[in-house]
């Protein structure tokens, strides 16, 4: 298991801010399932979802923009973990960009490309692997998905989400695997002992220029329409 608990330049739990945050919640001061389970459900919904300017960054400045998307949010959810002493890996895809349309619109989504680079964490509990994907999406976002699409039973694909019951996800960890995204796989990467490495390997397929224009304008576009939906009255 050591290998799952090392820092690494991503997953920099020795940050500051990481550290108080640790101190703040007392994570450490409860038992191994309610340590992970807490620091799910703060990345889950503390940690709203939106675009960062990067993958590459760390888990100590995804904490402080408070914001992120799958593999961002990824990297700080890691990094908690580790930080008090739970065993986590991460598991590289590919997803459909037709998942976040709505998300993305207009030029945005034309110009993205068709396969995005997207990833899940899991944990290591009492000798099980656990799959956690669904703390991508905040539960106030998806709430507001689900109320402004209620007509809509099933299966579901847009705005950041691709599931089987679009009303009755499965988001919550209790010793079970959570996913809100996984319908939209279409190619598997593997596992990796962290996203340092997924990063090596992977990167997403953006030209010098698109790169600049999400990085600068993009990404704005899209966190301002998530806070749209967000905020819906």
């Amino acid at each position: 298991m050591e290998q799952y608990l090392k820092e690494t330049s991503l997953l920099n739990f020795s940050a500051e801010n990481i550290q108080q945050l640790i101190r703040d919640r007392q994570w450490e001061n409860i038992d191994e399932y309610n340590r992970i389970k807490k620091i799910y459900n703060f990345v889950r919904d503390e940690i709203l979802f939106g675009y960062n300017i990067d993958d590459h960054i760390p888990a100590s400045k995804v904490l402080s923009d408070g914001y992120g998307q799958c593999n961002t949010k990824g990297t700080l959810f890691m990094a908690l973990l580790r930080g008090v002493h739970i065993p986590c890996r991460m598991h590289g895809f590919t997803i459909d960009k037709k998942l976040q349309k709505g998300a993305m619109t207009g030029l945005v989504y034309k110009n993205a490309p068709k396969n995005i680079l997207h990833s899940w964490v899991e944990v290591y509990l009492d000798g099980i692997w656990y799959e956690l994907e669904a703390f991508i999406l905040d539960k106030k976002y998806l709430s507001q998905l689900q109320r402004i699409n209620s007509i809509c039973s099933g299966a579901f694909c847009g705005y950041g989400v691709a599931v089987k019951d679009f009303h009755n996800p499965v988001i919550d960890f209790d010793r079970n695997d959570t996913y809100i995204q996984s319908e939209g796989i279409n190619h598997d990467f593997g596992i990796y002992d962290c996203p340092d490495e997924l990063l090596k390997d992977h990167n997403q397929e953006l030209s010098v220029l698109k790169g600049f224009l999400y990085r600068n304008l993009g990404r704005h576009l899209m966190n301002n329409n998530i806070r749209k939906i967000r905020n819906a009255e």
